[in-house]
């Protein structure tokens, strides 16, 4: 049981943590644009690259 003294901090630490970085992610944005990159990963087209310029 003296075990609990040093887990239940610990625990609520990690939790604490945990929710911190969820929350810091949340205010810079990372969860923004949460369609684009999916249908990045499918799309069949190609990036246009742009055409060399003539001189």
């Amino acid at each position: 049981m003296e075990i609990l003294v040093i887990l239940v901090p610990l625990a609520l630490m990690l939790g604490g943590a945990g929710l911190v970085a969820f929350l810091w992610s949340l205010r810079s944005g990372q969860y923004d644009d949460l369609d684009g990159a999916a249908w990045r990963a499918i799309a069949d087209e190609e990036p246009q690259q742009e055409a060399p310029v003539k001189r």
